[in-house]
């Protein structure tokens, strides 16, 4: 090969090579790569995302995975730090392709849900629990149809549930407990399009009734504890229902027991510290599950078959005029 043209060759191929390891390096799309180095500013550069150098290609950064073929940025997760302070950058409503967003344990994040959210119209999994956050649900959370979960448990979330959250083709699990969430249950969840989400509004300060309409509903999982419910809950209950776990625990509950169908798929009934009164239906022998009626208002002798007998004193006591085993004998 004359020299000229093997170092025509050399330098093609040099060029070549370079500009296949610039690809490789540099896998991450300009503008996410952008957004996320706004974030991690916002967060006053914590230790946690020291790999987010800006030389590096923002798909190997801890906390990002990238899109495979299209590499943009689709999940971003930051986990127990509580050196990051502050309050959610909008900037996260800039990443158009996210499809997980889980900012958790993170006792210093502080102030409410970004309205910029409502951007991220690829949005799976939304999970900004355990933190300080505050304010009101937003209703805009309703209109990210590609939800499957939304986890907003464990902050200081004040004021009324959006009905717009009924309008969530895909949800497959609500988690809205352990806030300070006022008012009633919304009408509209006795009307989810799509999936039946698992129900979790325990910890809250939510009064009324429960809505007539989530009789429309079978849901597989139901924790309304630790409210300031009234009324019945016939309306959770059926012979034709699937549903396994039911904690309506601490609440000011008022209805006669004996009167609800309960499902033969209940695992767990937990309806401790309420008024409810009546006896204990005898279809509940051919329940397996795990029952609490502690500190009710129920008389009459409890239905010997099935587990009831198995239970410990503390799953009955502190009731009207409730007897036999595991209690003392009925008199009489």
């Amino acid at each position: 090969m004359a020299p000229n043209l093997k170092l025509s060759w050399l330098l093609f191929s040099l060029i070549f090579f370079i500009s296949i390891a610039i690809s490789v390096a540099e896998l991450c799309n300009p503008a996410d790569k952008k957004v996320l180095l706004t974030i991690k500013k916002a967060f006053n550069n914590p230790y946690v995302l020291s790999s987010w150098d800006p030389k590096q290609d923002c798909c190997t950064w801890y906390s990002v995975d990238c899109h495979p073929t299209t590499h943009r940025v689709i999940s971003l997760i930051i986990l127990a730090d509580d050196k990051i302070s502050g309050q959610i950058p909008p900037d996260v409503g800039d990443l158009p392709f996210l499809q997980t967003l889980m900012l958790h344990k993170l006792p210093n994040l502080t102030g409410p849900i970004q309205p910029t959210i409502a951007n991220l119209r690829h949005l799976k999994s939304l999970d900004l629990s355990w933190n300080n956050l505050s304010g009101s649900l937003p209703s805009f959370l309703g209109s990210l149809k590609n939800l499957t979960l939304l986890n907003l448990s464990f902050n200081n979330l004040t004021g009324t549930i959006p009905s717009s959250l009924s309008q969530l083709p895909n949800l497959g699990s609500l988690h809205l407990d352990r806030n300070k969430l006022t008012g009633q249950i919304p009408d509209s969840f006795g009307y989810f399009e799509g999936e039946i989400p698992y129900l979790y509004l325990s910890h809250n300060e939510l009064s009324g009734k429960i809505p007539a309409s989530l009789s429309k509903m079978d849901f597989n999982v139901v924790s309304l504890a630790r409210n300031r419910l009234e009324g019945g809950a016939w309306m959770l209950f059926g012979a034709n229902k699937t549903t396994q776990i039911v904690d309506l625990s601490r609440n000011l509950l008022e209805f006669n027991l004996s009167e609800v169908v309960f499902p033969r798929s209940l695992t767990t009934l937990d309806l401790n510290h309420n008024k409810i009164f009546g006896s204990i239906p005898v279809a509940m022998t051919e329940l397996t599950f795990q029952l609490n009626v502690s500190y009710n208002r129920l008389c009459g002798q409890i239905p010997v078959g099935g587990r009831l007998q198995s239970f410990d004193l503390s799953s009955y006591f502190h009731n009207k005029c409730l007897c036999g085993a595991p209690l003392g004998s009925c008199k009489g």
